[in-house]
């Protein structure tokens, strides 16, 4: 049986709507405030959330640790960079870091509902979703699967098919079958030789020092062999090629153009099967980009310039709520429309409406609809009901 992920239940657009009207709480940038929320088979999942603004979602990947990860040389420009701008939202994945180990079963079904427990538990009705490396599969097939929940898309260095799921040669394929057993056997041993192996085929610029410091953070984040035999084969097995066909955001697709784990054409493919996905390759030879490499500032701008900006003056002060609902008037959607798909009733609807238009001084829907556009609503069609 094989790893293509099979479809989760959709939660209904009501629950984006009806939410409570909470402010949202201002966390300090780069420091997480570190909380847990359970996933639907009782396992705890560790999240943190740095930085104010737009909230900007990271799915689990690999080799990422809540506490470790600000003075990382492989995470610590990523979580102060994104946490300047954003609220900066990301977790540990089952079986690593602060999340619980003893995990049992690894599959894509339950990394999305891991992720799905984490929105959640954060209160986020609508966010920008950030996809790297083996995240990327699972960004894409969460958007696929909630676009009334993400309203934009970044990946970066990763693959809609893993690398059994592409055409390989018999001695690529059996170089991954080789990988797979080596981290099996070598993981969690004392003598860093095979993790740093790993890190030198990830990282092909790091310094001597930086090398060892990634293999003990590798060990320290998933310090079970079983484990992370587990999330590689996964990742290998991963196939979300027909979901990626059904992302409906606005996507911003990055590789590196001398990444030797997803090679540039995992990158290329992925925005090809994504509509009207931009591609911007990078020129580095890291899987995972170095704050003292060209390309990270590259990055960067490429991610500022796409995501929604910090909102100011009005729409400041709409509530979750309110967002919500503007972010479907601005998508074209009439009263009767949005009222059927969030369940009130339509003078509910036309009454939240008018008190929206009231903070932002429009006197018409075609004012509000540009305003909010303008804003970063309203981008790609409507969610289905």
């Amino acid at each position: 049986m094989g790893y293509a992920v099979r479809p989760l239940p959709r939660r209904s657009p009501r629950s984006m709507i009806n939410q409570s009207e909470t402010p949202i709480t201002a966390f300090p940038p780069t420091r997480p405030k570190i909380r847990f929320c359970t996933a639907p088979d009782g396992v705890k999942i560790a999240y943190g959330i740095a930085g104010n603004g737009p909230a900007l979602v990271k799915t689990g990947n690999w080799l990422s640790h809540l506490e470790t990860d600000p003075e990382s040389p492989l995470w610590r420009h990523w979580v102060s960079e994104l946490s300047r701008s954003y609220r900066y939202v990301r977790y540990d994945s089952r079986g690593s870091g602060l999340s619980q180990r003893e995990v049992g079963y690894i599959e894509p079904e339950i990394w999305l509902n891991d992720l799905e427990a984490v929105v959640e538990a954060a209160g986020l009705e609508r966010f920008a979703l950030l996809g790297i490396s083996g995240g990327a599969g699972m960004a894409i097939a969460y958007a696929a699967r909630h676009p009334e929940k993400v309203s934009h898309l970044v990946l970066f260095g990763g693959t809609a098919r893993g690398a059994m799921r592409r055409d390989l040669t018999p001695p690529q394929r059996q170089t991954y079958d080789y990988t797979e057993k080596l981290v099996a056997l070598g993981w969690d041993k004392e003598t860093p030789a095979f993790r740093t192996l790993y890190a030198m085929q990830m990282i092909r610029s790091a310094t001597p020092e930086q090398y060892r410091i990634i293999a003990d953070l590798e060990r320290a984040v998933n310090p079970s062999a079983e484990n992370a035999a587990a999330v590689l084969r996964m990742f290998n097995d991963l196939d979300v090629t027909a979901e990626a066909a059904r992302v409906t955001c606005p996507t911003l697709v990055l590789h590196c153009t001398g990444d030797e784990g997803f090679p540039l054409a995992c990158g290329r493919e992925m925005a090809s099967l994504i509509p009207g996905a931009r591609f911007v390759p990078l020129s580095s030879r890291n899987h995972i980009l170095l704050e003292n490499e060209p390309a990270w500032r590259s990055f960067l701008d490429e991610v500022r310039a796409f995501l929604p900006k910090p909102e100011t003056g009005a729409f400041a002060t709409l509530t979750p709520r309110e967002r919500a609902m503007l972010d479907l008037v601005a998508r074209g959607l009439s009263n009767g429309q949005i009222a059927a798909l969030v369940g009130l009733s339509e003078k509910t609807v036309k009454n939240r409406i008018t008190s929206i238009f009231a903070k932002l001084k429009v006197s018409s829907r075609p004012q509000a609809i540009v305003l909010a556009r303008e804003a970063g609503f309203g981008l790609g069609p409507a969610p289905a009901g």
